[in-house]
């Protein structure tokens, strides 16, 4: 009889900023979810773009995840450096006729609603940079799949477009590094914020073309504001606090927007305290399935 994996999770910022709560979330759901199944979660970098990546704010999200008591197994990974792994995917796809080069900007085709395809057959404009995209409308479609907490989806890739895998900057894109690595890290579970959801069609029809496995998935609802923004790095939300009574404030109310009820009094509870509670009493079931959560009351 096949024994089942043993789960591997992980939680994979862009240091484009200092996490914020809506970090928080994110990362305490997928490190809960880990330690609940007895698995092994893991940090990774995903610092492809580094024009959007300052200097030192690695170490900050990683000093950030440690104040909050999110310790991680293994050695962090950091996408920079993973150009041969991204770089044999590509060539791999290429092969299959599945990826190709793109000499089109975005103001050619902004008229559509996604980029409609002209250099499927062959370049545009054969003396423009080119970047490498993924052909939406081969493979086996629509794509589908079972998100633990959203249930099954079905999305054709080609109605969200032939998403980039290389940029014209020679920079990767997400789709491509993030299939890749989640691969060869053995990943077998995917814990991330619905904003993400409709990114899985691409990363399924890469892992199919590129014979990965495929992780199981589960999307958390946003934190949003009470106006309803999204708590992001673009919208300025505001770093997490490090001063100890405001670190334990801030994770009790994760739990809360984890929708884990946790008890009054663990509030003031030290971060170990809190996370002993949260891994024995987590709970996916207790998850509205809902895109979005308004931002918890401080206690």
């Amino acid at each position: 009889m096949t024994q089942p994996l043993r789960y591997r999770g992980r939680f994979a910022p862009t240091p484009s900023g200092p996490l914020h709560f809506g970090s928080l979330v994110a990362a305490l759901g997928s490190y809960l979810d880990a330690r609940a199944a007895g698995g092994d979660w893991l940090v990774r970098i995903e610092d492809i773009d580094p024009p959007r990546c300052p200097p030192g704010t690695d170490s900050t999200i990683l000093h950030q995840l440690e104040t909050f008591g999110l310790h991680w197994d293994e050695t962090v990974r950091w996408q920079h450096d993973r150009h041969a792994a991204y770089q044999w995917a590509l060539d791999t796809l290429a092969d299959q006729g599945l990826a190709y080069p793109c000499s089109c900007s975005r103001k050619q085709w902004q008229a559509y609603p996604v980029y409609p395809g002209w250099c499927r057959t062959g370049l545009s404009d054969p003396a423009q940079p080119v970047a490498w995209r993924l052909r939406s409308d081969l493979g086996k479609r629509p794509i589908q799949w079972h998100d633990r907490l959203f249930g099954w989806q079905h999305l054709d890739p080609e109605t969200l477009g032939d998403v980039i895998l290389k940029r014209k900057d020679a920079l990767w894109a997400y789709q491509l590094a993030v299939v890749v690595d989640d691969a060869e890290q053995g990943i077998t579970d995917v814990v991330r914020g619905f904003d993400l959801l409709d990114n899985t069609p691409w990363q399924r029809q890469l892992q199919v073309a590129l014979a990965f496995p495929e992780p199981r998935y589960l999307h958390l609802p946003l934190v949003v504001t009470s106006q309803g923004q999204k708590l992001s790095k673009q919208n300025l939300a505001p770093a997490l606090a490090d001063e100890p009574h405001a670190v334990r404030q801030q994770l009790f109310r994760a739990l809360q927007a984890l929708d884990q009820a946790p008890p009054d009094d663990l509030s003031q509870a030290p971060v170990t305290t809190q996370l002993d509670w949260a891994v024995t009493h987590w709970s996916v079931e207790q998850l509205s399935p809902s895109a979005q959560r308004e931002l918890p009351q401080e206690p």
